[in-house]
């Protein structure tokens, strides 16, 4: 077997593709000069990724949302260990805990919460119901509101039945201002899941390290720009 390994383009690099935002260093690209979020280069991949998206702002309902709480809530599906994962997720994992503990050595919290950030992706494997990639995965957002139009192939939303609920079809819809992202729905996913799990076993990590876990992927929140 041979075993092929592309190495980074160094021109990429030198170029320094990382944006700033307060403390916190944002890299635009990987090692090998790609876009990490490149939604409208025409690719398979990409419509892989488009076909994800569509289903996913179709079906995911503020009602959708809250069933799926209420049922992953109860905790009963299974007992798995972090090892029961695909390889790859493994990986992404080990890499994401390795990449923090080199950045921030003394926040011993912060390592477990890197490694642990994705493992609602359980939800995808068949003891958990093996969940369509659309509910599991994908950038997050706020439900029982208008949908923002940053958030990326915000084109689907037409033909979700949220957007024809006049309740939902305003800035704030169904809340108030500065109620707090505790007190929003957010669209259902690996994300809510695992933070579900932790708030379930008692966990000693900080609120900190539950607000990463939950609230990781609404891309169009911390990066209003990009789509």
């Amino acid at each position: 077997m041979t075993v092929i390994v592309l190495e980074p383009n160094e021109s990429s690099n030198a170029e320094n593709e990382t944006a700033v935002d307060g403390e916190l260093d944002v890299p635009r690209r990987n090692a090998f000069g790609h876009d990490f979020r490149d939604f409208e280069k025409e690719s398979m991949r990409n419509a892989i990724v488009q076909e994800c998206y569509r289903k996913n702002h179709i079906y995911q309902t503020c009602e959708f949302a809250n069933k799926k709480k209420e049922e992953y809530g109860k905790l009963n599906k299974a007992e798995m260990s972090i090892w029961d994962l695909d390889e790859p997720q493994i990986d992404h994992l080990l890499q994401t805990a390795e990449a923090i503990r080199r950045d921030h050595p003394h926040e011993h919290w912060l390592h477990l919460t890197a490694l642990i950030h994705d493992l609602g992706k359980v939800l995808l494997h068949p003891a958990f119901g093996e969940e369509p990639q659309w509910c599991v995965v994908g950038d997050t957002f706020p439900l029982g509101c208008a949908f923002d139009n940053n958030i990326v192939h915000h084109q689907f939303f037409k033909e979700n039945p949220d957007s024809r609920n006049p309740a939902f079809n305003t800035k704030l819809g169904i809340y108030s201002e500065n109620i707090g992202l505790d007190n929003i729905t957010m669209s259902w996913g690996h994300a809510e899941y695992m933070y579900l799990v932790a708030k379930g076993n008692n966990t000693t990590l900080p609120p900190a390290g539950l607000f990463i876990i939950s609230n990781a992927p609404p891309w169009s929140l911390y990066f209003p720009d990009e789509r």
